[in-house]
């Protein structure tokens, strides 16, 4: 009648334990490339801006000073 108590299986929870790890590694690598790509585009961002901030000037100077001919 009683059945008799079923026995944990140890394996499933080094398994459970070894895939949580693994995607664990996965996300850091993710988070770590996001942030770095981040910083370096930050970085380099201000160099393009100003010299299209530079063109933009230049641009508008010149029928500005056709203008006044």
């Amino acid at each position: 009648m009683n059945k008799p108590p079923r026995k944990k299986n140890p394996t499933f929870g080094i398994a459970v334990f070894i895939v949580v790890a693994v995607l664990l590694v996965i996300a850091t690598l993710f988070y770590n490339a996001i942030t770095e790509k981040r910083e370096f585009d930050r970085q380099n961002a201000p160099a393009q801006t100003i010299s299209s901030d530079a063109a933009a000037a230049a641009t508008a100077a010149k029928p500005a000073s056709g203008a006044a001919e």
